[in-house]
């Protein structure tokens, strides 16, 4: 997704660069194909959790940071995505606010449709999103660091009403456990494929393995 998200930024004006970048993508999107995102039957882990994150000034091109989210329903993710920012940030709290409130506005929508198929005991409470800025979890409850808030865009501040109303609650997680990095930078491989099993993909072999033992 993050590869994906980095190349698009290239549309307009592609490289013989840009097009061995997405002949790699190809070459992964091909010898993964019997990797799947495994749900639990019976509505095991029915409880809506996220997880956000940013990566600071990451555009080399523009400083502009890029958000990711992801969403888990059953064991496995049911939502995510890799953005750039549209405005230029000027601190990390500031990427990670924005980015929360990217994945915020998600989740007042998987909250609809969830309510919508009858799946109420996922909304009955505050959904949880992770974020491992300390900042912006305290900036999300009260406006106490006004020097490094003043600057964002009013647009994002939605996530704190939503702290305030119940519907969201941000709470921290450790670096290592931001299963949203793999959204917002490249990763070492070991820590790639950590992550993305952490997202509930697994491949049909062992999978399948795993059911006969």
């Amino acid at each position: 997704m993050y590869s994906v998200c980095l190349l698009s930024r290239f549309m307009e004006s592609p490289t013989k660069q840009h097009m061995l970048a997405a002949k790699r993508i190809l070459r992964y999107v091909k010898g993964s194909m019997e990797h799947g995102i495994w749900y639990r039957r019976g509505g095991e882990g029915g409880e809506l959790i996220g997880y956000n994150d940013s990566d600071y000034a990451g555009d080399v091109d523009d400083r502009k940071s890029t958000s990711g989210y992801a969403f888990f329903l059953a064991g496995g993710v049911v939502s995510w995505a890799s953005k750039k920012q549209p405005v230029v940030t000027l601190s990390t709290t500031e990427a990670e606010f924005v980015a929360a409130s990217f994945s915020a506005a998600q989740c007042v929508w998987l909250r609809r449709i969830l309510e919508q198929f009858g799946w109420k005991s996922s909304v009955e409470t505050a959904t949880r999103i992770f974020c491992d800025n300390s900042s912006a979890i305290k900036l999300s409850k009260n406006p106490v660091l006004h020097g490094r808030s003043k600057h964002i865009d009013v647009r994002f501040h939605f996530l704190r009403e939503l702290a305030n109303k119940g519907v969201v609650t941000m709470e921290h997680c450790r670096t290592y456990e931001q299963i949203a990095d793999v959204m917002t930078k490249a990763l070492k491989l070991e820590t790639f494929q950590l992550m993305r099993a952490k997202l509930g993909v697994v491949d049909r072999a062992e999978f399948e393995a795993g059911e006969r033992t």
